[in-house]
């Protein structure tokens, strides 16, 4: 089966754990293995997926796929902007140039509450859902290779 990758950004820990545990119950009952790895913020998951891409097990890739969790809340500056572009458009340069497969599971939300809502493993489960999206592109690369 699979092992992935998930980075989770740590910049709102609560949200993060949230996004984690539902991204770690589908990856297990997918029969998947994983390891976690933390980062301060969203905008450093697509730098962490690149240095981990070139890392081996036993010659071969050490990760089938990631899983890129995160939350970023808006605030009074631009700042928002930038991070949410950024990151996006970092993981979808990794997915095009590398053909990764990447489960996007970064909030980009105006509130708390919206994170909340989004992120938590009784309502919106985005964790879960980056984890399936990850191990669906991850069966369509293995159906293309053949």
């Amino acid at each position: 089966m699979a092992h992935i990758m998930i980075v989770e950004a740590r910049f709102y820990e609560d949200i993060a754990d949230e996004l984690v545990r539902g991204a770690a119950a589908a990856l297990e009952e997918a029969g998947a293995t994983y390891e976690r790895i933390a980062v301060p913020g969203a905008f450093e998951i697509p730098g962490a997926i690149r240095l981990a891409m070139d890392a081996r097990r036993e010659g071969a890739a050490r990760f089938d796929g990631y899983v890129a969790l995160g939350c970023v809340i808006r605030g009074e500056t631009t700042h928002y902007d930038y991070v949410c572009g950024e990151s996006a458009r970092g993981l979808q340069q990794l997915i095009l140039e590398h053909k990764l497969a990447i489960g996007y599971g970064i909030l980009t939300v105006e509130n708390r509450d919206q994170a909340t809502e989004r992120g938590a493993v009784e309502k919106g489960d985005k964790g879960r859902a980056a984890a399936l999206a990850c191990l669906a592109m991850i069966g369509l690369a293995r159906e293309f290779s053949g």
